[in-house]
């Protein structure tokens, strides 16, 4: 989750403020268009970032943000209105800043706090599925770390020439955390090859290496894929690359049961990738693919 400190006249907002309250292990509730349609955990704190590249949606937002890492997944069949259940819910909202009005409507507010008595609720409404997701998302949450120089984080720590803030974010990057992994998460939100969706088992893995990358590259979300552990460790080695059309590429330096055994298709078209993707992937091919 990434929200500006201040609206564009620079004045607090409270419901940015609440980012800097959460914690490793609050649950968040994503309610959009009269459903609660998601339930995530929180992976990190916030801490101070640029703003992620929304395009045009975030055009009048200021650049200085919060970013708080949040693990979500989706109730799918499991979705419900509020609207519809106002009479256990109604006893629980907050006084003042509450996500939802006593009709059951929605108030035009980023971020609430809510009671854990209302949060239980709110689980309780998804028929099970709420509890297994809080169960799965709250256990180990984090993203193995890529074999990246230590050397050059070092280096990084000691530049003169960017901010505090930049530092600790194109630090993040090399594990695939923070502003890099939010970028990612706003292009890709699965594994291509498996087809999995829940971030405890994916890692945002950069396609041009981290430390092959300038600072703008480290952050891009082009420049990054979401993968599976043992899909990465075939990409980050130069086992398999992608064409920009989407069609796996495997070298002939992988071992061929490792292909039956982990059941990777060999023909498999993983979708076109996007065209600022797609430069990435070229250097990935011709530099780092395990060559014939």
């Amino acid at each position: 989750m990434w929200s500006p400190k201040t609206n564009s006249r620079g004045g607090r907002v409270p419901s940015y403020d609440f980012m800097e309250e959460m914690k490793v292990g609050d649950i968040v509730f994503s309610f959009a268009d009269t459903f609660i349609k998601a339930i995530g955990v929180v992976t990190s704190p916030a801490q101070s970032s640029v703003k992620p590249d929304f395009g045009n949606a975030g055009a009048n937002w200021s650049d200085d943000g919060w970013l708080v890492d949040v693990a979500f997944q989706e109730l799918g069949m499991a979705q419900f209105k509020p609207k519809d259940h106002m009479g256990l819910l109604n006893p629980t909202l907050p006084e003042v800043l509450s996500p939802i009005r006593p009709d059951g409507g929605g108030n035009q507010i980023y971020l609430a706090k809510i009671s854990k008595q209302m949060a239980d609720i709110l689980i309780a409404l998804s028929k099970g599925v709420g509890d297994s997701i809080v169960e799965d998302l709250s256990q180990n949450l984090d993203f193995a770390t890529p074999n990246e120089e230590l050397s050059e984080v070092d280096e990084i720590k000691m530049r003169t020439d960017i901010g505090a803030t930049q530092i600790t974010q194109i630090i993040n990057s090399r594990r695939g955390q923070g502003v890099f992994k939010a970028n990612v998460r706003l292009i890709e939100n699965t594994c291509r090859v498996t087809k999995i969706s829940n971030p405890k088992h994916l890692i945002a893995s950069h396609i041009k290496p981290w430390s092959k990358s300038d600072d703008l590259e480290k952050l891009s979300g082009f420049n990054g894929l979401l993968l599976a552990p043992h899909i990465d460790h075939l990409f980050d080695k130069g086992f398999i690359s992608f064409e920009g059309n989407g069609n796996l590429i495997l070298s002939t330096h992988l071992d061929a049961a490792v292909i039956d055994q982990w059941r990777i298709e060999k023909n498999i078209n993983v979708g076109r990738f996007r065209k600022e993707q797609q430069k990435f992937l070229e250097y990935h091919r011709d530099v780092m693919l395990k060559p014939g």
